[in-house]
C-alpha cells in the first residue's frame, strides 16, 4: 500500500529487514509542483522573511546559552556524567531550534521522515547547502527519524566554534570537530590529518555512548546547491567500515533560497521553502564508490531539485540494485571494448 503524501509519515521497520526497502513516499506531478524551487518572492515579502530570520537567529543566540549554562553547572558539580550532559544538550538544542521556528517561521519547513521502531546505531551522510543547515535538521529531527531514534552526534568544522554560541551547543553536546584550513567554500578541503586519530576515537566512543553520527560528505558548504553536489568525499563510509555500522542517507533543498553560501548573495532572501528528507532502510555499502554513486544519485537529485527521483529509480538506488547494474555494465563495457572498433569523438 503506497504511503500517503503529506509532511511526516511514519513507518515501521522491522528490525529484521533493516536494509530492505518498504514504502517509498509518492512522487506525482502535483507535488513535483508544489516542492520544485521558487523563483522569487515580492521584496516586501523577502524583507519581512529576512527580519523573521533573524530574529530565530538572534531567538537561538538567546535561548541555547539560556537552557545549556545550568546544564553546564550540574555537570561541573560532577551531579550528571559526560554521556547525560551530551545527551540533554542535544535534546535541548532540538528544543530551542523548534520552538523559536515556531516563533519565528521564517520558512516553511517541509520534513518527511521514516521512522524506525527498532534503531540500530547507523551513520547518516546529507547535503550541505547553507549555514542555516544544523539548526533546520535539529528542528525536524523527531519527524525525520521518529520518536524512538537515537541520539545523534554531527560532524563539525572546527572553524564553527568562533561562534561562542554554536561552540556552546557543539561542545557541550559532543559534537566530532575536525580540523581543517578555513580555505573557502568551493576550494579543496586540507585536512589535519594528525587529528585523524581523535577523530576515529571519538566517533567509536559515541557509539559506545548510544549516539548515532550525523556527517556531510561534501566537507563544507556547497556555493553553488542549485547545480548540484560538490565532490563526495568517502570518509563517511570508511567510518562506517571501520565501526561496522550501517548508514542512512538524508536530503536537505531550499535553505540555499534564505541564506545562500555565496558571500555575494548571503542573506538575500529569494525562496521559503525548504524540504529534508530522511529516506528509509540502512545500507552496509560494499565500496566507497558504491556510497558516493548512491549518494550523488539520491541526494544529489533532491538537494538540486527538491523532489525525488522517480519511485522506481529511488528505490533499485537505495536497495543497491542500480549500483550493481551500472558495475555490470561497466564491466561488460570492459570485455567488449577490444573487439570494438576505433570511434573519435570530437
Amino acid at each position: 500500500m503506497p504511503l500517503p503524501e503529506y509532511s511526516t509519515f511514519t513507518v515501521a521497520l522491522p528490525a529484521s529487514t533493516a536494509n530492505a526497502v518498504t514504502e517509498l513516499p509518492t512522487t506525482d506531478a502535483s507535488a513535483t509542483a508544489r516542492t520544485v524551487a521558487q523563483t522569487g518572492l515580492p521584496a516586501w515579502k523577502a524583507a519581512l522573511t529576512k527580519y523573521t530570520m533573524m530574529m530565530f537567529i538572534l531567538g537561538m543566540c538567546v535561548s541555547l546559552p539560556l537552557t545549556l549554562w545550568p546544564q553546564k553547572l550540574l555537570y561541573k558539580l560532577k551531579l550528571i556524567n559526560r554521556v547525560r550532559k551530551e545527551r540533554w544538550a542535544l535534546a535541548t538544542g532540538q528544543g530551542c531550534a523548534r520552538w523559536m521556528l515556531r516563533i519565528f517561521p521564517f520558512c516553511s519547513l517541509d520534513a518527511q521522515g521514516y521512522h524506525d521502531p527498532n534503531p540500530q546505531p547507523t551513520i547518516w551522510a546529507c547535503n550541505h547547502t547553507s549555514m542555516l543547515d544544523v539548526f533546520l535538521l535539529l528542528a525536524a529531527d523527531r519527524a525525520l527519524r521518529g520518536p524512538h531514534k537515537r541520539p545523534i552526534k554531527i560532524v563539525y568544522w572546527r572553524g564553527l566554534e568562533t561562534n561562542p554560541v554554536t561552540r556552546l551547543l557543539f561542545r557541550q553536546a559532543g559534537f566530532i570537530a575536525v580540523n581543517m584550513a578555513d580555505n573557502g567554500n568551493g576550494t579543496a578541503n586540507e585536512y589535519d590529518r594528525a587529528s585523524f586519530k581523535t577523530f576515529l576515537r571519538e566517533t567509536k566512543q559515541a557509539f559506545v555512548d548510544g549516539f548515532d553520527i550525523g556527517i556531510l560528505p561534501e566537507g563544507q558548504l556547497n556555493p553553488t546547491p542549485e547545480k548540484g553536489l560538490l565532490p563526495v568525499f568517502s570518509g563517511a563510509y570508511t567510518i562506517a567500515k571501520l565501526s561496522k555500522r550501517p548508514m542512512s542517507l538524508m536530503a536537505l533543498h531550499g535553505a540555499h533560497r534564505l541564506w545562500h553560501p555565496d558571500d555575494a548573495i548571503g542573506m538575500t532572501v529569494t525562496g521559503r521553502n525548504v524540504s529534508v528528507r530522511s529516506y528509509p532502510g540502512t545500507r552496509v555499502y560494499t565500496s566507497a564508490d558504491e556510497f558516493v554513486q548512491t549518494f550523488q544519485h539520491v541526494v544529489g537529485h533532491f538537494g538540486t531539485y527538491g523532489v525525488d527521483l522517480p519511485r522506481p529509480k529511488l528505490r533499485s538506488w537505495l536497495n543497491g540494485s542500480a549500483y550493481a547494474q551500472l558495475q555490470q555494465q561497466l564491466q561488460d563495457g570492459d570485455q567488449q571494448s577490444p573487439q570494438s572498433p576505433a570511434v573519435d569523438t570530437l
